[in-house]
């Protein structure tokens, strides 16, 4: 085959256009830290990267996922701590009203102070983390105990219906509850027990002896709170470690990725190099091959 002055010139131009490419490659690793900035460069780094990067924003919901469920458990574990020290001064007024030396003035009292313990329970039932009730099950939208309402014209606390238990996903396939079960703390009967031990201290025939029934009732109500805070300190626990876990994951997850793509910077600049001596070599062969005048063909 012969070869002409239009093969050669068009083969050097070629190479030249192939050495710029590469070295335009090389400056955009350099300038990003990537190993591509397009998907046709390499579609088997970019089907990867899409895919590591899936699995780090799930890793990242489930970690805000169990932010909130610490939001959760903290703040009921709070209200049942207050319910406990409520409870407890209900306990020790019922024991001091059943001493039958109390007068009726006295009682009078400490049925006041036990109308305004209830009035914070009631406050501690209604616990909202931040637009949502975390003591009525899934039936956030709405108050455990509504004090609003009325019976008759008249107002009287109105005890809504409990939804089912809350869960969330925290690792894939694994969902934690994170409501106190419904109904389980502050419930019907609670608040019911309380009203008639109102109504009994506001009773001059009542006596110590009629008092004292109250405090069975109250020590039931009590062991209640104390259950359901040990239920809420296991799962707490347990969500501890699943945060753990998804730590670890997150920075597997992350080196993964970018192994898959970031470029070795190191690596690049020494590739840029040698493609700028390859490349200025090439020029000065071209330069040599490529005979543009006729004195070039005379000499």
């Amino acid at each position: 085959m012969r070869v002409t002055q239009q093969m050669m010139t068009q083969r050097s131009t070629g190479h030249i256009s192939q050495s710029y490419d590469q070295m335009m490659n090389l400056q955009d690793q350099l300038s990003t830290g990537k190993k591509i900035t397009r998907a046709s460069q390499d579609p088997v780094v970019a089907m990867n990267g899409m895919r590591y990067r899936s699995q780090v924003g799930e890793v990242e919901q489930f970690e805000r996922n169990v932010g909130e469920a610490h939001n959760w458990l903290d703040s009921s574990d709070a209200a049942l701590g207050e319910a406990t020290q409520v409870m407890q001064r209900v306990r020790e007024l019922v024991t001091q009203a059943s001493n039958d030396t109390y007068e009726g003035e006295q009682r009078g009292n400490i049925a006041k102070e036990i109308k305004e313990l209830k009035e914070q329970l009631i406050s501690s039932a209604n616990t909202k983390v931040g637009d949502k009730y975390i003591f009525n099950g899934s039936n956030t939208t709405k108050p455990p105990i509504d004090t609003n309402a009325t019976e008759n014209g008249v107002k009287a606390d109105s005890f809504t219906g409990h939804g089912d238990a809350v869960e969330m996903e925290l690792m894939k396939g694994i969902k934690i509850g994170v409501s106190s079960a419904p109904g389980a703390v502050f419930n019907e009967q609670l608040f019911n027990e309380l009203e008639q031990l109102q109504a009994d201290l506001e009773n001059p025939d009542t006596t110590g002896q009629d008092l004292q029934k109250y405090l069975g009732t109250l020590d039931t109500q009590m062991n209640s709170i104390v259950n359901e805070r040990a239920e809420l300190g296991a799962r707490s626990n347990r969500i501890e470690m699943i945060e753990s876990r998804l730590a670890d994951q997150k920075v597997i997850s992350n080196k993964i990725m970018s192994n898959n793509e970031n470029a070795d910077l190191e690596e690049v600049i020494t590739n840029l190099v040698n493609q700028q001596t390859v490349h200025q070599a090439a020029l000065a062969s071209a330069g040599r091959i490529m005979q543009t005048t006729l004195l070039d063909f005379l000499r």
